[in-house]
């Protein structure tokens, strides 16, 4: 049976979808089979791992609205870097998606449309990544009650942590609600600056605050990283030796060790 684990985050510009691509090449590289579903409509993880989002045929679009055979939205993916090969499956994500919010509400079960669709491949993968759009909406609400964890980047910024408490929240009611065995898989930050004193101490608050998991490593600030999705490939592809791809590796790591 595979962890699902959904990203997310209400605030845009955290390194959410960047998170969702790298630590998803880095488990493939670890020799697990990882399937990303993205659900954010603006589609960038499908893009970021070389996919046109503009061409697609089947996405999780037909897959929550249409019923569409899961099977036929799934796309196989493959890249070849520094010494090896890595293979990962990627359910896509187009511009239809932005108009599903209104349709998944006039649907029976309407919280549980991606769980009753997904649950049926769950033991074909090790992990399953859902990037969620950046709001608390239904979307996010159908990620969180598939998922068995989520796992949230936090930007090492003040206003970063204003959104924090809510989402930590909204977990909790769906967990209380709709997902009794949800768990968080932790925090992990992201753009940090150890140059500033503010990073730093984003860090520390959160610690002495809140009462979930930290992952240890966190995600730098990196040219790379940002230029890496222009190139539709993982960081560790596109630059294996850059700070960003030796952080998501060493990230992937510590995800697999906490089980």
């Amino acid at each position: 049976m595979s962890r699902v684990i959904a990203l997310a985050n209400q605030k845009g510009g955290v390194g959410k979808t960047t998170t969702a691509i790298n630590l998803a090449s880095n488990l493939a590289k670890q020799g697990k089979k990882v399937l990303v579903i993205d659900l954010d409509p603006q589609g960038n993880t499908t893009s970021g791992l070389g996919v046109d989002k503009n061409s697609v045929g089947n996405s999780v679009y037909e897959l929550l609205i249409d019923d569409c055979p899961l099977e036929e939205t799934v796309l196989s993916l493959e890249f070849s870097g520094f010494r090896e090969k890595r293979k990962l499956w990627l359910i896509p994500s187009k511009v239809d998606l932005a108009g599903a919010e209104m349709e998944l509400g006039e649907m029976q079960e309407k919280v549980y449309i991606l769980k009753k669709r997904t649950t049926p491949i769950r033991d074909k993968y090790d992990y399953i990544l859902i990037d969620c759009p950046p709001s608390l909406s239904l979307l996010t609400v159908n990620a969180l009650t598939t998922a068995d964890s989520v796992l949230i980047p936090v930007q090492c910024e003040y206003y970063a942590l204003e959104g924090l408490a809510q989402l930590l929240d909204t977990i909790g009611l769906i967990r209380e609600r709709l997902n009794e065995d949800l768990d968080i898989e932790g925090l992990v930050f992201t753009m940090y600056d150890s140059r500033i004193n503010l990073s730093r101490q984003v860090i520390e608050d959160v610690r002495e605050n809140l009462d979930v998991y930290i992952f240890d490593q966190v995600i730098p600030r990196n040219v790379r990283l940002a230029e890496a999705p222009s190139y539709g490939e993982p960081v560790d592809i596109y630059d294996r030796k850059s700070a960003g791809a030796k952080a998501y590796r060493k990230l992937a790591k510590e995800l697999i060790r906490k089980g």
